[in-house]
């Protein structure tokens, strides 16, 4: 591999570990220019050997929550040890079969989060407490299930959904969501890093150099992200699902 592109990796893996720990969305920074940059690889190749810088840049921005954000650890005990074996199942799917035929649906989806995020501007401003115990823990499994699967089958996109499932689901502010999100985020990317070395479809000297770059920049994005609070989240939080939509808007029109 020539430098220059080890070297635009490690850039990539930065500003995806930067903008991974403010709302999430990480993903689709760094894998569409991994894709790009290494066309002879298999792709279950690069996004098995991108869970590690991911998990990396999420290990260190969620360092950085814990020290000022309070965590509800018995919910995220339970959301993160499903979410772990769904993503491994989904990545297991992954080296089986395509999974093109999601975008389209994620293109409507998406752009119906962006219409209401913009249009409700209290939304995400304040946590709400009226779920009842009981209905929180089943929304939680309900969504450690859906995201794991689809961290582990598709990925791009993974922390945001995190982000808005506590938000719009489990009543958190965006400070909150976006930490607990972190979480759970290290648990989907743990379980496809498991299904990945299983399957041997690691390379190491890829992902250990962009796993370090990913990690300062997850610590970076997590202490603005603490320092500016909710309203700054919020507007990154748009931004990045307005990017997905670009994104996925371009694979299936475009590409």
């Amino acid at each position: 591999m020539e430098t220059y592109i080890l070297l635009l990796l490690c850039l990539a893996a930065f500003f995806a570990g930067f903008v991974d720990a403010i709302v999430g969305g990480g993903g689709l920074i760094q894998t569409p220019i991994a894709l790009v940059l290494l066309p002879n690889l298999a792709v279950s190749s690069v996004i098995g050997s991108l869970k590690i810088p991911a998990f990396s840049g999420t290990a260190f921005a969620a360092n950085q929550y814990l020290k000022k954000v309070k965590m509800n650890w018995k919910l995220l005990s339970i959301m993160a040890s499903i979410a772990f074996s769904a993503a491994f199942l989904g990545s297991n799917l992954l080296t089986l079969v395509s999974n093109d035929f999601m975008k389209p649906l994620l293109l409507v989806v998406l752009s119906l989060i962006a219409l209401y995020t913009f249009a409700k501007k209290n939304f995400g401003s304040h946590h709400e407490k009226n779920l009842s115990q009981k209905r929180q823990l089943l929304l939680a499994i309900l969504m450690s299930i859906c995201i794991g699967f689809y961290d582990g089958f598709i990925g791009p996109g993974t922390g945001s959904f995190l982000v808005l499932g506590f938000v719009a689901l489990l009543g958190f502010d965006f400070l909150h969501a976006s930490a607990n999100a972190k979480m759970v985020n290290l648990a989907t990317n743990f379980g496809s890093i498991c299904l990945f070395i299983l399957k041997g479809k690691i390379i190491w000297a890829i992902a250990i150099p962009m796993a370090i770059c990913n990690a300062f920049g997850g610590w970076m994005g997590a202490k603005i992200a603490i320092k500016k609070g909710n309203g700054f989240i919020r507007i990154f939080f748009l931004i990045v699902v307005v990017g997905t939509l670009i994104r996925f808007g371009y694979d299936v029109f475009l590409k």
